[in-house]
């Protein structure tokens, strides 16, 4: 009976965990897409921080919770290409609650900085006439899934599409 005694405990602890590994598994990643609102591209002047000029880049992304739970978009990093080009780094801490099976239109504002990027000079002629620019947007990010934990997925391709210059 003793041993029974000292054995329950530990059979109950391992029980519990391998439930939790089985419900971590759960949680699927969230699906990224573009919103039916253009991307935006603006181009910024030259300024005492930015001497050769920058641009502003605002995403819209469709993000959906594909989980039978709900749970928070709660990072986002990586980086935005423009053309073939490395253009940024990111990292948006979001806070984005998605229901289950719900989904959210998340604006991601970026700045680039032509000065650490010269390459991307080549696009401001293109960018001026109206062309659009090709964008991807690859990265990680985090999920709040409550007991479930907060899992990370990626590095993968979040969106891709073309930007539109706004002035």
């Amino acid at each position: 009976m003793k041993k029974l005694l000292l054995r329950g405990p530990w059979l109950a602890a391992l029980f519990f965990a391998s439930a939790c590994a089985t419900l971590g598994q759960v949680v699927q990643p969230l699906g990224f897409a573009t919103d039916e609102r253009p991307a935006e591209l603006r181009l910024l002047g030259p300024s005492a921080g930015s001497p050769l000029g920058g641009a502003s880049v605002r995403l819209y992304a469709r993000v959906r919770n594909p989980n039978p739970i709900g749970v928070t978009l709660v990072n986002l990093s990586g980086g935005l290409s423009l053309e073939g080009t490395q253009a940024a780094r990111v990292n948006f801490p979001l806070g984005v609650p998605l229901s289950a099976g719900g989904e959210s239109v998340v604006p991601l504002d970026i700045q680039i900085n032509f000065s650490d990027v010269p390459r991307l000079a080549s696009l401001l002629p293109r960018a001026v006439t109206g062309s659009p620019i090709e964008y991807q947007l690859d990265g990680r990010f985090g999920v709040d899934a409550g007991v479930l934990g907060q899992p990370m997925f990626g590095p993968m391709t979040l969106l891709r599409g073309s930007a539109q210059v706004r002035r």
